[in-house]
């Protein structure tokens, strides 16, 4: 078995504000180190499971967050940034068995966490799929499932999961923080290391094409900007048009058309 794991770390446990998101401030050091517990805590799963190859995307920021000898060997680690559409899937292809999403959080527009936002926190008010809001989980499963693989389980935010739950019943979730306004609440971070570690392997020892998700036929792409000059900029991307001041959209019927508009749209 082939598993492929995409970590981020707004979502991770007890992470609250973005000086503790971002690697230059003094108060990221302890949510870099959970960020890296919890994933390997999805590795150890992996392996536990019967995987046989554990390929790790670092997927926070500059992509440079983990460190690969604190992840369980075998394990292989993608760090920085390539370029390529799949972003924070990247290297994701037909070859592997199933993706686990851990740390992932809630979209722009949503409460329930702090750091909630959809790829760009500075430029973007909003990303729609097919008329509804999107997560940067919504983006990347469909990446996944682009390729055939299913997201049989992701940890992170109340928000994030409640979205995941209706989106694709058939994966785990494990909740590590729910919120009011700017304030948080966590399980201990034990607590999230060994849910994440529990729930990961159940998921991949189950029924993990209950996860599969099937993509519609067509696809419209709408991103809402923070500023009217970006949204003017971006809309002569090919295929792109503007609907209003702050919005742009992008319809076709190829997924791998949206995931590469983004790549250039939303920078």
């Amino acid at each position: 078995m082939r598993v492929f794991i995409s970590a981020d770390i707004e979502g991770v446990c007890g992470i609250s504000c973005w000086e503790e998101a971002r690697p230059r401030e003094p108060d990221y050091a302890p949510f870099r180190r959970q960020m890296q517990l919890e994933t390997a805590a999805a590795c150890e799963a992996a392996l536990a499971a019967g995987a046989t190859h554990v390929v790790v995307k670092d997927a926070h920021g500059p992509a440079r967050n983990l460190r690969g000898a604190e992840l369980p060997a075998p394990t292989q680690l993608i760090s920085g940034w390539s370029g390529h559409p799949f972003c924070m899937v990247q290297n994701l292809d037909e070859s592997f068995d199933a993706a686990l999403f851990i740390g992932y959080h809630g979209r722009a527009g949503v409460g329930g966490n702090p750091l909630a936002h959809t790829l760009s926190s500075r430029i973007v008010r909003e990303i729609r799929l097919n008329g509804e809001p999107a997560s940067e989980y919504r983006i990347h499963a469909w990446a996944a499932a682009l390729v055939g693989v299913p997201v049989v389980f992701v940890s992170g935010d109340q928000t994030l999961c409640d979205e995941v739950a209706r989106h694709s019943p058939g994966a785990r979730r494990f909740v590590t923080k729910w919120g009011e306004g700017p304030s948080q609440q966590s399980v201990h971070p034990q607590v999230a290391i060994d849910g994440i570690r529990d729930g990961a392997r159940a998921a991949l020892a189950g029924d993990r094409a209950a996860a599969r998700l099937e993509l519609p036929q067509r696809f419209t792409l709408d991103v809402v900007y923070k500023e009217h000059a970006r949204a003017y900029a971006r809309s002569f991307y090919p295929g792109c048009v503007q609907l209003d001041p702050h919005t742009i959209r992008l319809e076709t019927d190829d997924y791998f058309e949206v995931l590469r508009a983004l790549r250039f749209v939303v920078a």
